[in-house]
């Protein structure tokens, strides 16, 4: 039996990557990454140069799920109730009432998170992790689903503020946003020469897909897939590798071994089976583990990358038979 026939919330999740494709030229597999937060609830790191179609990305897979976005762009001289919102006095009622931030929302666009200072960052902390603002000792709880997608610029670092390994770490997945091919720049060129305009996204076709209830239904199935124990050990010997690693100061934590486990079964899921197979955790090693990775200073110096050490250590440890 066709495995998209047989689950409907996932045959929704694969029309949802062919609906963002409508105004998306290429980007397949920061779609696929963007999708794997969704179902395991978790916030993404998307890196890459302008012009890459982050936000437009960002946008396109709120349109085509039916969920609401908003887009906040980080300046130095961003506060953190212009995040989370803040009390306000209301002169009709003579008192103050709570004026939500943009926060409140399903997908949230962080652009360019790393030009704004830790003071507004750290304002992110509980929302991220705890997916609530706090404000006037009254908490408050943000919808649900609810991820944040923000992006930074890999190549300009004037004027910016490095994202602490705290708040990193509390990023599901980091994906790099790679340069189109040269036939994916010409479909880009034919598109706007046709008169694609990417801030109407309606005129471009694109349409909602699927919905708040496919997402619930599709990470109960993830929820349900299975996990061997030998698998589990790879998962664990893999992260304990990273912090035995020469070129690495710090490794990844029980928290990154969690995220990969989680990733692992929603790459499984998507991809037609009630199970995780090694290559499901090889495939989600990098983008769930990159970010949680810190290079010792003279390992940076002679030019090695985080990605070739992942590499290094997927090739050493022993895969499960």
């Amino acid at each position: 039996m066709d495995p998209l026939a047989a689950d409907p919330s996932r045959a929704a999740l694969h029309r949802l990557r062919a609906e963002v494709a409508k105004a998306v030229v290429g980007q397949e597999g920061v779609v696929t990454g963007l999708i794997v937060a969704l179902l395991c609830r978790g916030h993404v790191l998307l890196e890459g140069v302008p012009g890459v179609a982050k936000t437009l990305l960002v946008r396109t897979m709120a349109a085509a799920l039916d969920l609401s976005s908003r887009r906040v762009q980080f300046t130095p001289d961003l506060m953190p109730g212009d995040v989370t919102g803040s009390m306000v006095f209301d002169a009709r009622t003579a008192a103050f009432t709570f004026r939500e931030g943009p926060v409140f929302t399903n997908l949230l666009l962080a652009d360019e998170i790393n030009r704004t200072p830790p003071k507004t960052q750290s304002a992110l902390l509980e929302v991220m992790e705890e997916r609530q603002v706090t404000v006037e000792g009254e908490q408050r709880v943000l919808p649900d689903p609810f991820i944040v997608a923000a992006t930074q610029n890999p190549v300009e670092y004037e004027g910016t503020y490095p994202l602490p390994e705290a708040q990193l770490d509390r990023f599901l997945l980091k994906l790099t946003v790679p340069l189109p091919s040269r036939d994916e720049e010409l479909g880009v060129l034919r598109a706007h020469h046709t008169g694609f305009d990417p801030r109407d996204l309606t005129a471009a076709g694109v349409r909602p897909v699927a919905d708040a209830a496919d997402l619930t239904a599709a990470r109960t199935a993830v929820g349900r897939v299975h996990v061997a124990e030998p698998l589990l050990g790879y998962v664990v010997d893999l992260c304990r590798a990273t912090r035995a690693t020469p070129a690495l100061e710090l490794g990844a934590s029980p928290r990154g071994a969690t995220a990969l486990l989680g990733t692992a079964k929603a790459w499984a899921w998507l991809n037609g089976r009630d199970h995780v197979v090694p290559d499901d955790v090889k495939a989600m090693a990098r983008p769930t583990l990159r970010h949680r990775l810190r290079l010792r200073p003279e390992a940076e110096l002679e030019g090695v990358g985080v990605d070739p050490v992942l590499d290094t250590v997927l090739a050493t440890v022993p895969t499960p038979r």
